[in-house]
């Protein structure tokens, strides 16, 4: 099993994030990919800046976001989601964490925030969803602020050359040289992950 959750409005939900599929992918994930999430909240606890505002695309029931929420009490932080019903998991599974983490409706070729107003994005497992990936990756351009990072985590099949391919297009998150790394996870269901980096510019 892997943490793949809806992204973008192009189709809808399949059934694993509808209804009490939903439920059972929450109690399931929670316990199989732990290692997962904590490998990538450590990693943008890291590096994440003071105060910063993180944005979790395809964040299912948001065991990632409440990952890095117990490690940075300073950080505002967002999930959003395309399936309703993964909504409602996550604003549950946040509730401990008061009202500086909380879910959101939305697709992501059309996030439901202002220009530039968004420190970070992290992204896991919900890159090979996209059926438009330039479209995705122009949005989040638009809402990352000058020298936000985007940290993509995916399969090493999923379409990275098409982000940086789009990003290229857009003129968006070109402020340094991209980084893509295969990272040890720490998880026997998902024990490497690529990680890439990319950055907006100045």
């Amino acid at each position: 099993m892997h943490d793949a959750h809806t992204a973008t409005r192009h189709s809808e939900p399949e059934a694993i994030f509808r209804g009490r599929s939903s439920q059972v992918y929450d109690h399931v994930t929670r316990w199989l990919l732990r290692g997962l999430y904590r490998r990538i909240a450590e990693d943008i606890a890291d590096a994440a800046p003071d105060g910063a505002t993180v944005l979790d695309v395809g964040t299912g029931p948001g065991h990632l976001v409440a990952a890095i929420a117990r490690r940075r009490g300073d950080l505002t932080l967002i999930g959003v989601d395309l399936s309703p019903d993964m909504v409602t998991r996550a604003e549950r599974n946040f509730r401990p964490y008061g009202a500086r983490v909380r879910a959101r409706e939305g697709d992501a070729a059309d996030l439901p925030f202002t220009d530039s107003s968004i420190g970070m994005v992290v992204s896991s497992y919900s890159l090979h969803h996209w059926d438009n990936p330039g479209a995705v990756v122009a949005e989040l351009g638009r809402v990352l602020a000058p020298g936000g990072r985007l940290y993509l985590y995916d399969w090493r099949r999923a379409p990275f050359t098409q982000v940086v391919d789009a990003a290229r297009e857009h003129g968006v998150l070109g402020g340094r040289p991209h980084r893509r790394t295969l990272i040890h996870t720490g998880s026997p269901v998902q024990p490497h992950v690529v990680r890439h980096v990319m950055t907006n510019p100045e």
